[in-house]
């Protein structure tokens, strides 16, 4: 470790490896959802199997998080995020391979596979690498790459199959998580204090700045079912669920959308699916920041700053229910716009909550059992939307129901969720230096 008295940066150049691990993570998921018109007709998929193979995804990535997010709290975020983006990079390569319903089944559940490690590892990143009053912002910032990664991908990969080939496409995209792999395993270390770039000045601001101290490897993390116990749990994981029930809609159903209820040609609907990513990246950052800047100046409390974001959020996310009943192409990518930028608002503040209440080196596996259940809405959602389109010919209530799953989550913060403050594990209180009673 640098012993100079220099204050250092480098929680923020992990924070900007951070950032490129989700946006790879969303390019490498949405380019099914871009190539989705060619494959239908390319290899006689019809709607309602293109709903499996894009919710096959969640199936395997849903269930994955918890035991991703224990992996990454017990042996450390490092393997737990770098074996990841090895793994999903490869099943994405091999996507170009695929030759019909069965193989592109199979290759999107081995991307779940991979992709479920990303977000529980980020989050207990967070909790090790930088101090509480930059929680929200750094949260913020990592899942923006979300909306940049979906964005920078509709229009990007459109334009790969118009001018090469579906399947080069996947190729090309897989490889460039490969990249980063090498990048991660040169600059990142477990703990700020094993960094060997760091000043003592940059630990000092990060670690006299965290209520818990995660790293410590004599603590195990709580195992995930005792997590049940507690209502706050509860209320994040319901939370999120109809948080990502409506997100997952914009990087599944959206160009599908635009085409055919829309009228969109293929390259118009690349360009315009694009936007309502954009908007919700730029939003989220902000609203992360503001957040950060209320509790840390203590305009209101850690509790009355998380239930205002969210319920801000999810307000503003209502308005997915709306776009169907406008003739106006304009007023609908407005209103999409405003309802995706919604759900980053509340994401901004999802992905602060475990860090805010995991009990001691177990934010990853808290995190993930959040993420398992909000993953369930990608899991049920694009079957939903393909039963809804395919009912009814036309996107109008599969939007509605979407709105109504919003107003759940606005009342499920409000009234179920707590005082958000940190879960005391009393195995962990009891024996604070002897792991071996806490496994």
């Amino acid at each position: 470790m640098n012993n100079t008295l220099s204050s250092t940066r480098i929680r923020w150049w992990i924070a900007g490896l951070m950032w490129l691990a989700i946006a790879i993570n969303y390019i490498d998921r949405t380019v099914l959802s871009a190539a989705a018109p060619h494959l239908i007709k390319e290899l006689n998929i019809n709607p309602e199997m293109m709903g499996f193979i894009m919710a096959a995804f969640f199936w395997s990535y849903a269930l994955l998080q918890i035991p991703a997010g224990w992996f990454a709290d017990r042996f450390g975020q490092k393997k737990g995020l770098g074996l990841a983006v090895a793994w999903w990079s490869v099943a994405t390569m091999a996507m170009g391979l695929a030759t019909g319903f069965k193989s592109l089944l199979a290759l999107r559940l081995a991307l779940g596979v991979g992709e479920a490690a990303a977000y529980p590892s980020n989050a207990g990143i967070t909790a090790r690498w930088f101090p509480d009053r930059e929680r929200a912002t750094v949260s913020g910032l990592f899942d923006s790459a979300s909306k940049f990664g979906g964005a920078v991908a509709m229009p990007l990969i459109v334009f790969m199959i118009a001018m090469f080939d579906w399947r080069l496409t996947f190729l090309a995209i897989g490889a460039i998580g490969l990249i980063w792999v090498i990048a991660w395993y040169f600059i990142y270390s477990e703990n700020p204090e094993d960094h060997k770039s760091i000043s003592q000045t940059e630990v000092r601001l990060i670690r006299d700045g965290q209520a818990q101290k995660h790293g410590d490897k004599s603590v195990r993390p709580m195992k995930w079912y005792k997590l049940l116990r507690y209502r706050n749990i509860w209320a994040m994981c319901i939370g999120f669920f109809t948080i990502n029930y409506t997100s997952y809609f914009f990087i599944t159903w959206l160009p599908t959308y635009l085409v055919k209820d829309k009228g969109m040609d293929f390259l118009k609907m690349g360009m315009v699916a694009a936007l309502p990513l954009i908007c919700g990246m730029v939003i989220e950052v902000l609203a992360g920041w503001a957040s950060d800047r209320m509790v840390h100046n203590k305009v209101l409390s850690l509790t009355a700053t998380r239930k205002l974001f969210l319920t801000i959020g999810l307000l503003m996310a209502l308005c997915i229910g709306f776009a169907p009943f406008t003739d106006s192409v304009f007023m609908t990518v407005l209103l999409l716009c405003i309802a995706k930028s919604g759900t980053t608002v509340a994401a901004s503040q999802v992905w602060a909550l475990p860090g805010d209440v995991a009990p001691q080196n177990s934010v990853s596996i808290v995190a993930g059992l959040q993420n398992t259940v909000s993953n369930m809405g990608g899991a049920v959602g694009p079957i939903i939307t393909g039963a809804i389109v395919g009912a009814t010919g036309h996107f109008t209530w599969a939007l509605v129901f979407s709105a109504v799953l919003v107003v759940i989550g606005i009342l499920n913060y409000l009234f179920l969720m707590g005082k958000v403050e940190p879960i005391v594990d009393e195995e962990q209180v009891k024996h604070p230096h002897g792991a071996a009673s806490v496994h």
